[in-house]
């Protein structure tokens, strides 16, 4: 979808642009259900880039430290835990800039994918930049989806992070795609972008072909020590809404997932957005270094919603690749 239809779509009057968003999500997602996802941070800190939102980046004071690798057992204990809860969706994330083949924690990685896999849950990883071979490796242990968000527009990328490059993030969604694993692929909102820096980003994602199987919208939880420590561009509730709506639309066969920033979230504006087109989650007590809202709370609004819980998707078909910009 170009800029400039997501702008006119965007910019409609707001119960104007709701009506055209349940419309769409109606027609794609009739069964009125919320995916709950569960997200591990398996390694965290010590991370080489400058992600500026980012608390585990090593550049920061942000009193996040640097931790190895989780155990196996661990992990698996958690992802059992997760599905008793009712998670359909395993989603792992390791504070790396990037993984290479052959190396002892990759290895261990796709040694942790395999096990996990065989409970029934749909498996994410987010490990920073993969090759053409790793991508390959990853799917074949067991990898559903692989998260890799560009946060912003490209025009606004260079002031977020300096370590890598926009074309850099889609390199490596070309490689997850070319390698048969759908793409999970969103950003953040509040990182002094513009408003039409949040539709470019759109844009951007809307033209993959086929268009990721998840879109998540985060709102920026300002971390300590993080250069965005500040946090002096939050969105407002109406602009968080219509960025779900516009996601919605332009994006209609997709899992419009409510991301970061939920604890910030009264449940009516969780529930607005639920009604513009949202209908995942991710779910449980953390979220990486951030909080989240707890399972019983969650389940509540869902409950008193008239809301189901979807069952996992395991078998997407993935999205070509983007061209690189």
């Amino acid at each position: 979808m170009k800029f400039a239809d997501l702008k006119s779509t965007y910019d409609q009057p707001f119960f104007d642009l709701l009506k055209q968003a349940r419309t769409v999500h109606e027609a794609h997602w009739p069964e009125n259900e919320v995916q709950l996802c569960t997200l591990l941070s398996i390694k965290t800190g010590g991370c080489s880039e400058d992600c500026s939102y980012c608390a585990q980046s090593a550049r920061y004071k942000s009193g996040v430290e640097a931790e190895r690798l989780m155990p196996k057992c661990d992990i698996l204990e958690r992802a059992r835990a997760a599905r008793e809860n009712g998670s359909t969706r395993f989603c792992m994330g390791a504070a790396w800039r990037g993984v290479r083949g052959g190396t002892e924690r990759f290895n261990q990685v796709l040694d942790i994918v395999r096990e996990v896999s065989e409970l029934g849950m749909e498996v994410c990883t987010t490990l920073g930049e993969l090759g053409p071979d790793e991508a390959k490796q990853l799917k074949e242990a067991g990898v559903t989806a692989y998260n890799h968000n560009i946060d912003t527009s490209p025009e606004h990328y260079p002031n977020i992070v300096t370590t890598h490059t926009f074309e850099d993030r889609l390199r490596t969604i070309k490689n997850v795609q070319d390698a048969g694993m759908s793409v999970c692929c969103g950003g953040i909102l509040g990182l002094g972008e513009t408003p039409d820096d949040r539709l470019k980003m759109l844009e951007v994602i809307s033209e993959f072909s086929p268009q990721p199987e998840s879109v998540p919208i985060n709102s920026l939880m300002p971390m300590p020590g993080t250069p965005l420590e500040d946090g002096k561009t939050p969105p407002t509730p109406f602009e968080l809404v219509r960025m779900i709506a516009t996601a919605r639309i332009a994006v209609p066969q997709a899992k419009v997932r409510l991301s970061a920033g939920r604890t910030q979230m009264s449940d009516e504006l969780q529930a607005l957005c639920f009604f513009a087109g949202a209908n995942s989650i991710f779910y449980g007590d953390k979220l990486l270094t951030a909080k989240n809202p707890a399972v019983e709370k969650d389940l509540g609004l869902i409950k008193s919603l008239g809301l189901g819980t979807q069952q996992p998707f395991t078998d997407v078909p993935a999205p070509k690749a983007p061209a690189l910009v």
